[in-house]
């Protein structure tokens, strides 16, 4: 009873194994694609010719051997100079098959990767926020990394390798049964090959174990490093270079120890098989030269079963590493088809319409959200913004503000209630069409390590060259852009380092202005500037603000003023609604948060003016 568990999981396996392969089957022989199906028949072809030449090869070679020794062979044979030539033109053909096989197939298999890889980039666009930030970058890259290998390995080799050598060997003992008539040959061959099979999948398996927790540490090694480059600002703050060495090598030090593992083992694998190889050639060899010796066999079949035996360890070793390959391949292709069955938690409905834009109209319904059941961020909101209004939604941290941007967008579905535009759930309609009619310019603007050009460009995908810097002018960052060497052709590096927080967030300003949507969302657009640029950035988005929906969310009051309403939220809930002079005349939270921030601003170089 103690093998049942095992057992079962060996089955799962097999069973995760074969699923994976089907997945695979799609990509190799596509489905309406004449082309790439008639390339892959040919490949297969050309395959086949290959190993029918390969195993003619050593019989010419022996009827050669067979004439220089005078044994006599057979009335068709061209004599040891034709036979000869013969059997270089074999050999020549059995390579020329090979490249037409690999060149014809070439196509398929970087189709199939170019196809596998692009499904994967879609979908995990897909995935919704909670996904993506809940998950590692470094982990995620190295599992679509590996996975993108093993489909490349498993095309190369699976069509083209386990198959063929099946019939590779076949091929050779009913060869060899032919021109010797004796079964102890091919018993000896096949009784080897029965072993070697069995020792190489049986410690395979062991390997894989190893191979797999190998993976583990690579990819948490991985992720440690990545982690610590994506956040080396903090590093230097903290002084924490050190520790995050430290953190770093305890991590490889369990890659090491499991790529040791590994290693010992692949070691412990090849002598192995190269003792078995070994003795089954020994053996056949000995049974041959006996053969010899008592005149039943020719010099030439003594070279025949040579070779034949060479050729039989060649593709039986390729078998190990294939096989141990193959193994691994489909872990790591699991992992990858794992990540593509990952089901996006916000997804279009099977009848979602495009959104259509009539004047702008935002309508919070009731709306209650929470990232978890034990903490809600937003209970019973409610918030109407007439077309062509800005509304302000102010509060200290944590009060949800941020959270009325992500619901807007659909980054995340209510819990409760609704968020309506004209009319419209953003539940009814697609995404695509929701992104187009909102643009954002976010707390952090994060870039793309392109140039400035690119990251403008990035917010209309046609837009010409003049509305480009039109936009960059808007965002009173055109002129700092001409003081650079390369102007709009400057890159600016890792998610935008290479510029300041202020030049990042006018860029972004700039992208969004570009966009030219109807709705406007400004999440703390202005607050990595400083008071004068901010004074002009403020004005720049008021204009762009006329004729549109603007729903601004701020920590600074003083970025508020103007807007034709005012949130006060709260631990999730709307407290205050109004004016800001209004708010001023409640003496409520709006006031305390006021009072607050002018003494602050009054202890620095400039007094806040209600």
């Amino acid at each position: 009873m103690s093998n049942t568990p095992n057992h079962a999981s060996e089955q799962s396996e097999t069973r995760a194994a074969w699923r994976t392969v089907k997945r695979v089957s799609p990509f190799i022989w596509p489905a309406g694609n004449f082309d790439l199906r008639a390339r892959v028949v040919l490949a297969l072809l050309a395959l086949v010719a290959t190993k029918f030449v390969a195993i003619l090869s050593p019989i010419l070679q022996a009827w050669a051997v067979d004439d220089l020794a005078g044994s006599g062979v057979p009335e068709f044979a061209l004599g040891a100079i034709g036979l000869t030539v013969a059997y270089g033109m074999a050999r020549i053909a059995t390579n020329g098959f090979q490249q037409i096989r690999d060149a014809l197939f070439a196509k398929v298999a970087q189709r199939a990767l170019r196809r596998l890889a692009l499904e994967t980039f879609e979908h995990i666009h897909r995935l919704s926020m909670r996904y993506h930030i809940t998950r590692k970058t470094g982990g995620l890259s190295r599992i679509i990394e590996r996975g993108v290998k093993g489909v490349e390995f498993l095309l190369r080799y699976l069509v083209f390798s386990t198959g063929p050598l099946v019939l590779e060997l076949v091929l050779i003992g009913a060869a060899i049964f032919w021109k010797l008539q004796d079964w102890r040959y091919v018993g000896i061959i096949l009784a080897t090959i029965a072993v070697y099979v069995w020792f190489t999948f049986a410690i395979t398996e062991w390997r894989v174990k190893l191979r797999r927790k190998m993976n583990e540490q690579d990819t948490d090694a991985n992720q440690k490093a990545i982690d610590s480059l994506l956040n080396f600002e903090t590093v230097k703050y903290f002084g924490a270079a050190g520790r995050e060495a430290a953190r770093y090598d305890e991590a490889m030090a369990g890659y090491e120890a499991a790529a040791l593992k590994t290693s010992y083992s692949l070691a412990f694998l090849n002598f192995g098989q190269a003792v078995l190889i070994t003795a089954g050639l020994v053996a056949v060899m000995l049974l041959a030269a006996i053969g010899v010796q008592a005149g039943e066999l020719t010099v030439g079949d003594f070279v025949l079963v040579n070779a034949y035996m060479i050729q039989i360890t060649m593709p039986l070793n390729f078998l190990g590493t294939v096989y141990r390959e193959i193994r691994q391949a489909l872990v790591d292709m699991r992992q990858m088809f794992d990540l593509l069955d990952e089901p996006p938690e916000v997804q279009d409905r099977r009848n979602a319409s495009q959104l259509r834009i009539a004047k702008g109209r935002v309508q919070f319904e009731a709306v209650s959200f929470s990232y978890d059941s034990e903490r809600p961020i937003l209970e019973d909101v409610s918030i109407d913004i007439p077309a062509g209004q800005t509304i302000a939604i102010v509060g200290p941290s944590g009060s949800g503000k941020s959270t009325i941007g992500r619901l807007l967008f659909r980054f995340y579905d209510v819990t409760g209630g609704a968020v309506v535009i004209d009319g419209q759930d953003v539940r009814d309609v697609t995404q695509d069409s929701l992104h187009q009619a909102i643009g954002v310019v976010p707390q952090d603007t994060v870039l793309f390590n392109d140039t400035i050009y690119y990251n403008i460009a990035y917010g209309r995908a046609h837009a010409t060259r003049d509305e480009v810097i039109k936009a960059a002018r808007d965002a009173q960052i055109h002129d700092f852009i001409m003081s650079l060497p390369d102007a709009y052709d400057t890159r600016v590096g890792e998610r935008g380092l290479k510029l300041s927080g202020g030049e990042k967030q006018r860029v972004g300003i700039a992208r969004t202005l570009l966009k030219d949507p109807p709705i406007l969302l400004l999440d703390e657009a202005t607050s990595a500037l400083d008071s004068e640029t901010e004074h002009e950035i403020q004005e720049a988005l008021e204009r762009a603000g006329q004729g549109r929906t603007v729903i601004t969310i701020a920590h600074r009051l003083s970025t508020v003023q103007n807007a034709d309403r005012i949130l006060v939220l709260e631990k999730g809930t709307v407290v205050e609604a109004g004016t800001h002079s209004e708010l001023l005349s409640k003496n409520g939270r709006y006031l305390d948060l006021w009072t607050l921030q002018s003494s602050e601003a009054a202890r620095g170089p400039c007094m806040v003016e209600p």
